[in-house]
């Protein structure tokens, strides 16, 4: 595929000042506590270095890998821990950083599955939100853009392992 079957959905401008939103509002939330961010790999990598170089407080990172897509454009629902954390999160104020929340299943999963390690406290933030591809209940505590239900590829998202470096977020044509 080559970029002329890609089309500008969020520009690269929109994303880094709703960015600096983000952590201007999670900073605030997390003032006097040192948040444990979990990065959802590898889609959300961008966008949590990005969110985390303009937060000004204390924090740690880990990083997780789960699956749902394989190769394909929508999520099989079944999903699969492929790196877990490295550290625990019991007693700790956890922030799971996703690049996009669409099913649900995954973030569902990925928030019963550190709630039963005991955190202190749970809140997930996403860059982006499809509410109408939703399968379960589920609702992110900060988002950055409801986006309506297109496959998108740049500033970190993929199709396949291509696009990721893109600075916008394109729709891409299938």
């Amino acid at each position: 595929m080559d970029r002329d079957t890609l089309k500008v959905l969020i520009s690269a401008e929109q994303i880094e000042e709703r960015v600096k939103e983000l952590a201007e509002d999670i900073s605030r939330d997390y003032k006097g506590k040192k948040p444990f961010l979990v990065g959802v790999l590898k889609g959300a990598v961008i966008f949590l270095s990005d969110l985390i170089r303009n937060m000004d407080i204390q924090l740690e990172v880990d990083f997780m890998a789960v699956s749902s897509y394989g190769a394909d454009t929508t999520s099989s629902g079944i999903v699969r821990i492929q790196k877990d954390l490295e550290q625990s999160v019991k007693g700790r104020d956890v922030l799971i950083v996703e690049d996009i929340v669409d099913t649900g299943l995954t973030l569902n999963y990925l928030c019963e599955n550190i709630n039963s390690q005991r955190p202190n406290s749970l809140r997930v933030v996403t860059l982006l939100d499809k509410p109408d591809r939703r399968k379960v209940k589920f609702e992110a505590d900060y988002c950055g853009f409801k986006i309506p239900d297109l496959f998108v590829v740049g500033y970190g998202l993929d199709f396949n392992e291509d696009y990721r470096q893109l600075n916008d977020i394109c729709i891409l044509n299938l």
